[in-house]
This record gives structure tokens, sequence and C-alpha cells, in this order.
């Protein structure tokens, strides 16, 4: 049986969810669905790779060995050693494998990429231990988002490119009745892999965000040289490694995935983006950086972007103000605030929020909001394991210079304890409170555990404002709670003007932060937030272009 056969009901699941929009996991969120020793195992696993060279990784051409690592919870260095190539190296192994992998069946690649997942599957706990102590996310968090839910994002291209694949014939006699005669042509269809996929991983989410890019770009025949964040490398390295040894397993050069680290003092990001046989550019990370990428389209190069945004919540009316603060607080304060989808503009009309026992006062709901986060960041049992710690330095200074803005601090950050990591880098939200016209405080992003609370005239110019930031800065997401249904409806009209998803009245344990594989497209590309989205079908067509040959029978 072929890897395709293994795994067809598996991809055609897969293809079904995609196309229905409904809930679908192929690989269950849970811990306990990978076994009950699995913590243990998996915290093991990790300190064995500490302290040591991470040699799981092709051995070819290695000329030197480099890491930085440190984790955000423990201050204290993993000490791993990741392998070092030659630039020009990585570049030609990535074209040979080309001329083998652009030759396989798109459904050989799809039964050998679903095995690789697979494969990765198995070692998710080690890989959850392995994002905790490189990004600062909760266990929990760092299971669940490097481990099932990367998997259901790096599933969804193979799916679907699959189908793009294998959508026209690869031959057909074509035939033109000309009166007493007809002509004839025999024709080929292929689809031709644009080149070599660069994709640059970031320090937050080092493989959510890097195997959607991965595995598009496989699935349509292209090898891929992977760029990590040289603070956030152990993650995907654990991936990389399971995905080469399946490719080596299957006669398939393991050189069509490479890890290309770098240091901190000597980046090599920008030579392989310039590189002339870089063809494919996944980027995810700030702005700055990410609108070099975008101006590399002018070299022939397509790029896929996912940039900085400022993510709106606009209150108009409730059903009940406390469920609503609770939600909100949760989003605020999930990972600190160090996710692009998380929510940080808070308007709040002049006159209060409506509920169905009596109108909130915009100082009563700032108070509900206040009330909320400290209930989270004082909880010894849930504030450290919501917040996360702060993976950048940068990102903690922020915050600690965030009276330099000189608004109104509605709350105040402060080092918060923990008995099991006495030195984590985890800080309480800060809360400020402006004036609408406060443009210059709150019209970019202020990446981490930073929230505003903006007061406006009414909903109508909480409207306006969440829609001039998404046209000027983009946005990943907005939150609206009303129970006026016309106020929705224009809402969601506004907001769609501008390319942003919004999210209505969400209360209880689901969050405007999350975005659900197979159903809810991630970034819709369509504003300065990104240009691309995971996963649409543009995300996988632009990287293999139709070429049709055509011979007189």
């Amino acid at each position: 049986m072929s890897l395709y056969e293994k795994h067809q009901s598996f991809i055609n699941q897969a293809l079904e969810a995609i196309h229905n929009r409904t809930f679908y996991a192929a690989y269950p969120e849970h811990p306990k669905a990978y076994g009950e020793d699995g913590f243990t195992q998996g915290k093991i696993l990790f300190e064995a790779m500490c302290d040591k060279k991470f040699e799981r990784l092709s051995s070819k051409d290695i000329i030197n060995w480099h890491g930085e690592e440190v984790s955000p919870y423990t201050q204290d260095s993993l000490n791993i050693q990741y392998p070092i190539y030659d630039f020009d190296v990585t570049i030609n192994n990535a074209k040979q494998a080309l001329r083998q992998w652009k030759k396989v069946s798109p459904q050989e690649r799809a039964g050998i990429l679903v095995e690789t997942l697979e494969r990765i599957k198995t070692h998710f706990f080690e890989i959850a231990y392995a994002t905790m102590h490189t990004t600062g996310q909760s266990f929990m968090m760092s299971f669940q988002a490097s481990g099932p839910h990367s998997l259901d994002r790096a599933l969804e291209p193979v799916a679907l490119g699959l189908h793009e694949l294998t959508r026209f014939p690869n031959e057909v006699v074509w035939e033109k009745p000309m009166g007493k005669f007809s002509v004839k042509l025999e024709k080929n269809f292929a689809a031709v892999p644009k080149g070599i996929s660069l994709v640059i991983g970031c320090s937050t989410f080092p493989v959510w965000n890097t195997l959607p890019g991965v595995f598009a770009s496989l699935i349509t025949g292209n090898p891929v040289i992977i760029k990590p964040h040289p603070k956030a490398v152990l993650p995907i390295a654990i991936c990389v490694a399971d995905i080469q040894d399946v490719l080596r397993e299957n006669g398939i050069d393991e050189t069509l995935v490479q890890l290309a680290c770098d240091s901190s003092e000597l980046p090599i990001t920008k030579k392989y983006c310039e590189h002339s046989d870089v063809k494919l550019i996944d980027y995810t990370g700030n702005s700055t950086f990410g609108n070099y990428i975008e101006q590399l389209q002018v070299q022939g190069k397509t790029v896929f972007t996912e940039k900085a945004g400022v993510n709106s919540v606009i209150l108009d009316s409730v059903k009940n103000i406390d469920e609503v603060a609770g939600n909100l607080a949760f989003a605020l304060s999930l990972y600190s605030g160090q996710m692009c989808t998380a929510p940080q503009n808070i308007f709040i009309p002049e006159s209060g929020v409506k509920a169905d026992d009596k109108t909130y006062s915009y100082e009563e709901v700032v108070e509900k909001l206040k009330a909320q986060l400290s209930g989270i960041s004082n909880n010894p049992k849930m504030g450290v394991g919501v917040l996360g710690a702060i993976q950048n330095e940068n990102t903690l200074k922020r915050v600690e210079k965030i009276a330099d803005l000189k608004a109104q601090m509605a709350l105040t950050s402060s080092p918060l304890k923990s008995e099991e990591f006495p030195k984590t880098r985890t800080v309480s939200p800060t809360l400020l409170e402006v004036q609408a016209d406060a443009h210059h405080i709150y019209s970019s992003e202020l990446f981490g555990p930073i929230a505003i609370c903006i007061k406006t005239k009414n909903t109508d110019e909480s409207l306006q404002l969440a829609r001039s930031l998404a046209a000027q800065h983009g946005a990943i997401t907005c939150a609206a709670y009303s129970t006026d249904i016309g106020t929705l409806n224009k809402i969601g009209e506004t907001m769609q003007e501008v390319f942003v998803p919004v999210t209505f009245n969400l209360t209880g344990p689901i969050w405007v932060n999350q975005h659900a594989a197979f159903s809810d497209f991630h970034v819709t590309g369509g504003n300065a937030a990104g240009n691309a989205s995971f996963t649409n079908p543009e995300f996988v067509q632009k990287r293999f272009v139709w070429v049709g040959h055509r011979k007189m029978v």
C-alpha cells in the first residue's frame, strides 16, 4: 500500500472540512489523546536535548554550530547548538532536491507529507516543552499551538493543494472539427513549481506560523529552506528532523527541507530573500521587515506575509456585562497579548454600554474590565498559566516605558511570581485610558500585555475609528458587542470594506484570538496586516504555474 492510499481517507476528510467550513480537528487538541505518560516523557526528552548539539538534522556540509535560546521562565540558556550550513550549499541542495521532488506525483507527495505529520505527532510533548521554554507560552498553549493546531494548519494546504493540482487532466486529445476534416492535438498540462521556497520563522509561534507555508510549498513541488528565529529554533528543529527522516525513508533527498540557522549578530535572512533562486517567501513578523519582503515582489518573487495589525473591540450593548468583561480580559491576558490576533483598542461610548438590566457608564465598564484583568493576574492557579512569559526583552521594555505615552493608567503592570519558575519574565497587563483624539497613542501596535480603553462620542465614532485604523495600519481581528441587529450588520459591513473579519458577542470559553483550522481564514490578505491567508486557494495556487504543451497528432 502506498502512503497516499494509507492516508487517502484522512486527506479526503480534511478536504471535505475545508469545503464545508464546519468543525474538524484532524489532530485532537487534548494531550491525553497522545498517551498518559507524555508529560513525563516529553519533559525528559526535552531536558536531554539541552546542553548538547542538536544532531538529528542532516549532517551534510555542516560548517559550524550555534545556539542562543534562553528560557523566558528560568532565564537560563538552553545551550543547544544547531548546525550551521554553508549558504551556497543550502541553495544547491534545494535546487538538486527540486529536480527529484517535482517529478513525484501530487498524490505521492500528499502521502509522504501526511506521513511526516504523523511522525511529528509522536513528538508533541517534547515540542511543547521546547515551545514553552523558547516562546514563553504556557505548557498547554504550547502543546496545542505547536502540536495539534499546527498539524491541522499544515494538513490544510496539503489537502487543498492536492485538490488544486488535480483539478485539470494531465493529458487530453483535443479535436477541432473543420468541415470535412478535423485538427487533433495532444495536450499535456503540468503544474510546475516556482522554485526554492524560503519560510521565515517568528519567535512567538515558531511552528504554527511556519508549517502552513512549508507544506503549501512542498505539496506544490517546491523545496523549502526554513530560516528560524535564532531565539526560537528547537520547536521547528524537531519538526524538520522528523520531516527529513520520513523523506529519507521514502527515497527522497532529505535536503528537500533544510533548516538554515543563523545568529542575532550575523543574520542571514536578507541574503536568502534576495537570492535569485529563491522564488517564494513566507514571512511572519513585524511590519518593517514585512514591508521589505513585500517589496521583493518587483524582483519576480512571490511573497506571503503576516505582519502587525491594530485589532479593535467595539462595545455598543451587551446582554451581560460581567460575562463580556470576563471574556475580553481573558483575550487580553492570553499569552500576554503576544499574539497577532490579540485585541488592543477597546472603544467605549462616553454614554456607556447598555445591558439587559441597566446602562453601565464608561467608568463602570472600565472598572469591570480592570477587575477581571486583576482577577486573572492575581489568581495563583491561573495568572502565569494564562499570561505565560514575555518572550522578548524588548516587549518587556515596552511595558516598562508605557508611562512615556502620558496616557491615564487604569492598571499598572507589575511582575508576577511563580512557585515553579521564580525567575519567570511574567508581568500583569497594563490598561490605559485615552480620549478618541489621542491617535498617536493607539494607532500603532503595542505588542505585549497592553490594552487601551478609548472613550468615544458614540458607537458610530467607535466604528469609524476602528475602520480607519484597519485601513491605515491593518487589522487581523475585530470583536464587537451589540444586542441590536442593525448595529451588528452595520459593523460587519463597514469592517468588511477594509477586509477585517468581525467576531460578534463572544462570551464563555472561546476568544477572538482563536482561529480554527479548516474553518477560519487566518488573516484576509486584504489590508496592511498581511497579504496572505491561511488557508485560501491562493495560498497554494501562487506557488506553481500551469504549463501546457501541444503536439500535432
